[in-house]
């Protein structure tokens, strides 16, 4: 359980840290840099892992016939929408309740379906019941960790006013948060592309990407039309010759290189955990990487002790809640 576990945990920084290039792509607008990463995460990088890690991929596409695949590209749409709801929900609400709400619906989601439908240890039994307890935590300590992020912005003036704006925004985070968490569940139940991949060979270490390959390209297509949206509203694809942004390409390359690794990582870990287990402990880790990385990088200079103590004791939920679902699976 040790690999899968130190797996989990590099997969889950690297998500968390992923969109830090952002930082550093000024002149482009949020829709020029999230549309290279769409690029280069969702349809270059999943086919040539495919194809690199599963042989005779078509013949396994063929085999598994069109069940499977529309599965995995349907949940893959789903997710993708759910990003269009994230962009959203931070407009309305804020970037700490959006995060938090979100990775905190798609904690329970992603975990608690699959339990109830049998792809795990039964609720009533003492894993049952750890897996339950586990996930419980990891919703309490991302809504901590979102009254912290509120405080924050509060104390420095930002986020949403007025209560119409706040409920929108809410309907926006539960969409997202529900869309989110079918990542998790396209690998599980479109999981018969895995099984025939490794009838045909593939390494039980790669077997998940001839799952991967028509989720992320399903999301792609959710992903790129938004972001050509608002290049064409917000009249911003000149951005792209912007001078000194040259750099920028590799920067977005480099984000979509950290998502995507997390996320095949994901699926290697969650092969021995279980994905009521890997999911909300990847959710966790998430959280708590992108919380310290909000940290070192100043977003919380400026806001004020409490919010930072109220926080850190979100993320020793988090940690504990690691913990419990760590002994669920031991």
């Amino acid at each position: 359980m040790t690999l899968p576990l130190l797996l989990l945990v590099l997969a889950g920084a690297m998500n968390g840290s992923f969109t830090l290039p952002m930082k550093f792509t000024r002149n482009w607008a949020w829709e020029n840099t999230w549309l290279i990463w769409s690029i280069f995460a969702l349809v270059l990088f999943p086919p040539v892992l495919a194809l690199v890690t599963v042989p005779s991929l078509g013949s396994v596409y063929a085999e598994a016939g069109t069940g499977p695949i529309a599965m995995a590209a349907g949940c893959g749409a789903g997710w993708g929408v759910a990003q269009v709801f994230f962009g959203l929900a931070v407009d309305a609400v804020g970037i700490a309740l959006t995060f938090s709400i979100v990775l905190g619906i798609s904690a329970g989601v992603g975990a608690l379906i699959p339990l109830f439908l049998g792809s795990g240890p039964a609720p009533s039994s003492g894993a049952g019941f750890a897996i339950l307890a586990g996930v419980a935590l990891v919703i309490g300590g991302v809504l901590v960790c979102a009254r912290a992020g509120r405080a924050r912005e509060a104390a420095l003036g930002q986020g949403p006013k007025g209560k119409p704006r706040m409920r929108t925004g809410l309907l926006f985070c539960i969409l997202s948060g529900l869309g989110a968490a079918m990542v998790a569940l396209g690998l599980e139940y479109a999981g018969a592309l895995a099984r025939i991949a490794a009838g045909h060979g593939a390494a039980p270490l790669w077997s998940n990407n001839a799952t991967w390959l028509p989720l992320m390209l399903g999301g792609a297509v959710p992903n790129l039309a938004y972001c050509l949206f608002l290049i064409s509203q917000n009249k911003t694809a000149g951005r792209f010759r912007a001078a000194g942004s040259s750099g920028y390409w590799l920067l977005a390359f480099l984000m979509a290189l950290f998502w995507f690794g997390s996320t095949v990582m994901y699926g290697v870990a969650s092969n021995s955990l279980g994905i009521v287990v890997a999911w909300p402990t990847f959710m966790s880790l998430i959280v708590i990487t992108a919380m310290i990385c909000g940290v070192l990088t100043g977003e919380w200079k400026g806001g004020g002790r409490k919010p930072l103590r109220v926080m850190y004791g979100g993320l020793a939920i988090l940690a504990v809640a690691i913990a419990v679902l760590a002994l669920a699976k031991s």
